[in-house]
Formats: C-alpha cells, sequence, structure tokens
C-alpha cells in the first residue's frame, strides 16, 4: 500500500497514514444532516452564523419527523475537531462566490480542504487521511499522482507548459484515442466535458440542420445552458436560475424508456441527438442496461438522428474504448474527459469523420463563414494535460488498470451488499465496472419485506434518497477515513488494495449499524 509522506513529522505519535487509523480515528458517528434545500452553511464569519442555524434547524426538524436522535453536538465536535478547515472556510466566504470552486465540494458543516495525495490515498489540512472513492471526481483511474504521470508532465514542462500552437505530442494522443475509441474517426480537443458536451450540440445541430436534443431524465452532461434541464429533480424544471426559455424550449426530456423515445423521434422531426450517460443517470445511479443502448442505437439510425454518448466518466473505465467497447455498441460521436486527460484539465469530442467533417475549410468562403462549426480554445490540447493524458492512456490501453479496479470494486459491492443484507437495511449496493452505488431507505421506510422488491432502475427512486439521509452517510463515512465522489458512490482505481476494501468495509458496517440504530434508514419489515 502507498502511503502518503509525513510532513512535520506526520501524526503525532505515529507513522502518517497507518491503516487502523482510518477506522479508529472519528469514533463517535458524525451525522452533520444537510439541509434538504442544500443553503450552504457559513461558520466563521461575522453575522453569517444565521445560515448555519436555519441548516441546523432543517435538519432537526426532518430528526423528528422521522424520529432521528439529533443535536447540535456532532456538528459542534466535527466543526472543533477541524480547525484549519474552519479558518480556511471563513476565508473563503469571504472571497470564494458560494465559499467553494464546485457546486460538490460543498460540505456542512465545512468542505474538505486536501493538501496533498498519493496513491488511493488524501490528507487533509487538519492532518487526517481518506481512502478515497472519490477520485478526482473519477478522473483518475491509476490513483493519485502516479509516477509515470508526473515524470511525463515533469518532461513536458521543461520544453515550455503553453505555446499557443499545435504541437507533435497532440497528434500522438489524438492517434491514441482513435485507436482506443470506436467511434473517433476523428477527434477535436476541449479542456472539459462540459466543453465536449457544447461542441457536440453545436455539430449535431450543424450536421443534420435541426435544432432540439432528447435527453433522459437525471442524466448529467455539463453544467452548460444546452443541457440545462433534466438532470435534477424535479426534471422538468431548469438546473439553474439564469438559462433562457428559449434554450429550455430546445431541450427534450423523457424517461429512459424505448417506446418514449419511439414516439417523441416519430412525432418532433426537429431532434438533431440523442444525447446520454450509456451507463444509466448520474454515472450509472439510474443504471441503463446494455440492451436498452441497443434499442437507441437501432431507433436514432432509423430516424435519422445522431447518438451522442457522454463517456466522461465511462470513457477508458468501462475498458480501454469506453462503454461503445464495452457494450459492442458504436455511436456517432461521444465526448471524453477526466481520465481522457490523466486527470488535468482536458477533453475531447470524437465522432464519424463525415460528421467532423462540419470543421473543415474548403475554400469556399461562403461556406467556411456560415456552415462550418467555429471552434476555438486558449488551452485546447495544452502541452502538459496533452503529456499526461498520453502517459495515461498508454497504461489505460494494455486493460490492466480496469481489471484491478473492477475486482476491488466487485469486491467491494459485494462486501457492501453482505452488509446491508446481514444488517437486514432497507437497501442494497449495486454498479458496474469500477464504479459502487448504495441505495438505502429512509426510516420509516416503504414496508418491504425482502429486498428484491426494492431493487428498482427508476431514476426518480434512486437520485430521491433525502438529503439528510445521505449527508448523514457521507459524514459518517468521512469521519472513518472514507471519501465517496458523492451522493452515495464512488469509483475504485488501480492504486487502491485489498487492504482499502478490508478498511472500508468495516468503516461501511460501522456507519450502516449507526444509521439503524439512530432511524435514519430503514429496515425491511
Amino acid at each position: 500500500m502507498r502511503m502518503l509522506p509525513a510532513q512535520g513529522g506526520g501524526f503525532p505519535g505515529g507513522r502518517l497514514g497507518h491503516p487502523q487509523a482510518l477506522v479508529r480515528r472519528a469514533r463517535p458517528a458524525v451525522p452533520g444532516l444537510q439541509h434538504a434545500h442544500g443553503h450552504p452553511p457559513r461558520f466563521g464569519a461575522a453575522g453569517r452564523r444565521r445560515h448555519a442555524d436555519i441548516d441546523q434547524r432543517a435538519a432537526m426538524s426532518y430528526g423528528r419527523r422521522r424520529g432521528l436522535k439529533m443535536g447540535d453536538k456532532p456538528i459542534e465536535q466535527y466543526r472543533k475537531s477541524r480547525p484549519r478547515a474552519e479558518e480556511l472556510y471563513s476565508r473563503a466566504l469571504e472571497s470564494l462566490a458560494g465559499g467553494v470552486g464546485h457546486d460538490l465540494r460543498r460540505g456542512h458543516p465545512l468542505p474538505l480542504y486536501i493538501s496533498r495525495a498519493a496513491g488511493s490515498r488524501k490528507r487533509d489540512e487538519d492532518g487526517r487521511e481518506y481512502i478515497d472513492y472519490g477520485m478526482g471526481n473519477a478522473a483518475l483511474l491509476l490513483g493519485h499522482a502516479p509516477p509515470e504521470v508526473c515524470r511525463a508532465m515533469r518532461d513536458a514542462l521543461d520544453l515550455g507548459f503553453h505555446f499557443g500552437n499545435d504541437h507533435p505530442m497532440q497528434l500522438e494522443w489524438a492517434e491514441l484515442i482513435q485507436r482506443m475509441v470506436p467511434c473517433a474517426e476523428r477527434v477535436r480537443f476541449v479542456n472539459s466535458g462540459s466543453e465536449g458536451s457544447m461542441l457536440a450540440l453545436r455539430v449535431a445541430r450543424t450536421f443534420t440542420g435541426k435544432i432540439r436534443v432528447l435527453r433522459f431524465e437525471g442524466h448529467f452532461s455539463g453544467w452548460h445552458d444546452g443541457v440545462g434541464k433534466g438532470a435534477m429533480i424535479p426534471f422538468d424544471k431548469p438546473v439553474s436560475a439564469g438559462i433562457p426559455p428559449a434554450v429550455l424550449d430546445t431541450i427534450e426530456v423523457i424517461p429512459a424508456d424505448l417506446d418514449r423515445v419511439a414516439e417523441v423521434l416519430e412525432k418532433d422531426r426537429d431532434i438533431a441527438a440523442v444525447m446520454l450517460e450509456p451507463s444509466g443517470a448520474s454515472w450509472g445511479t439510474g443504471p441503463l442496461t446494455v440492451a436498452f443502448n441497443e434499442g437507441l442505437r437501432d431507433l436514432t439510425r432509423d430516424h435519422g438522428v445522431l447518438l451522442i454518448y457522454d463517456e466522461v466518466i465511462t470513457g477508458f473505465r468501462y475498458a480501454p474504448g469506453g462503454y461503445q467497447e464495452y457494450a459492442g455498441i458504436t455511436p456517432d460521436m461521444s465526448f471524453h474527459g477526466k481520465i481522457l486527460a490523466g486527470g488535468m484539465p482536458g477533453g475531447v469530442l470524437a465522432g464519424r469523420a463525415d460528421i467532423m467533417e462540419v470543421f473543415d475549410y474548403t475554400g469556399d468562403a461562403h461556406r467556411d463563414r456560415y456552415e462550418r462549426v467555429h471552434h476555438l480554445g486558449t488551452f485546447n490540447a495544452n502541452p502538459v494535460s496533452t503529456a499526461a493524458g498520453i502517459a495515461t492512456l498508454k497504461r489505460v490501453a494494455t486493460g490492466l488498470p480496469q481489471e484491478q479496479a473492477n475486482r476491488l470494486a466487485e469486491r467491494l459491492r459485494h462486501g457492501m451488499d453482505s452488509i446491508l443484507r446481514e444488517e437486514g437495511v432497507a437497501g442494497y449496493a449495486y454498479g458496474d465496472a469500477s464504479i459502487f452505488h448504495v441505495y438505502l431507505e429512509a426510516f420509516p421506510g416503504s414496508g418491504a419485506s425482502d429486498r428484491e422488491r426494492l431493487v428498482t432502475r427508476d431514476v426518480n427512486v434512486l437520485k430521491g434518497i433525502p438529503a439528510p439521509v445521505v449527508s448523514a452517510f457521507q459524514k459518517m463515512l468521512l469521519a472513518r477515513g472514507i471519501d465517496l465522489v458523492s451522493y452515495t458512490g464512488g469509483v475504485t482505481s488501480s492504486a487502491h488494495t485489498d487492504e482499502d476494501i478490508a478498511l472500508t468495509l468495516d468503516a461501511f458496517g460501522d456507519v450502516i449499524r449507526a444509521l439503524v440504530r439512530e432511524r435514519v434508514i430503514a429496515t425491511l419489515k
């Protein structure tokens, strides 16, 4: 197991990162329930405790309704045990809009502030070490700071970190992607998955001459206006303020049902593309089958509609060629990020050669001005990101990192599910490849008497776990040294070990028993 090196003598009284500390460090549990409507807590800045009080009152109200044993003490214990995070958050509230740099980084009562990471572990500013199943929002299939990727980046830095021109490494990266990703006859680099999503829609509209996009409930494909409806419950409402109604009118959102798809494509002849996460809503939280994807491929082909895969998380994770290799289904286009650039900023749009011709200059002045796709980006294929991407994809292309990560994720899913079964919990663990999710019914539950009746693909149910329950689950795992991607799920990497899994299952069992005992989650009747 790769340990983080000690700084300034490491933890008092022992070696930094001793595995048992991950499980023993922070008992008792810290529920830390979060307000269901997401008001950010404001500790540490003068005059802002009112917001924290609102959060706490909402959590306590939820607790009274559900029979939870709630109070101020666990929240105060959590805060007092993290003085450095308290200090940093106080500064953040006066400098960062919203107090954080990414909505998912907001934590109650405090965000995590990480000082360094290596392998499967990361350490926060207060000296606590975590087994990390967030892995850079699922960007780090090889784990934190893999030596060969770091070495490639240092070598690139020595040559100059930004040219503002194309360079040979960009071609090597593009050719690697072409060999790996089935639909990648041509590629165009961007700086993130969201940028890839934006560009995919522009290309689809240019190629087809149509305007609208069909999406499925619960699927997240970036934060931009063009996909500004469908990702969050209620699925027919915008995900954010500030999205023009005219843009929202270009987005059709339906349940992931092939009959509904056929109905929409038959009636609406202005659908340019169907865009989806092929694994299912929110990186498989609401899972889809290969059979569904096969049927969707047939329907889109029959109706002359482009099929666009969001492979920002599934890409290179499910297989070297992503979900499309894993399932044997080739979309018309796919966009990628995260693993693509080895965890550095970077993205790519990949697609059929005839579709990607919309980027080509032809010499026809009218066509080149009015009919081609205009696309720029100061940092597209930045040399340092490119070097990280090449080094990562060379490893990923062997399939060995996926084998290790998949094996450990399967062991984790099986272990979690066994614990839930043994404790009689109304819930289950699930997922594919190196991804795991946990479904938990909130107390008092639906009255189900057997686990099989709970299993569903309904994204309204799977993404509908009450926020206070999710927050309690997350905070209690954090207190035991386990961090997730978001919600109730995470990813494994090739840097995780069997010991990591054993420690995680020990912590998971403690958390589940505490949640049952405190009547946060339901048991079978």
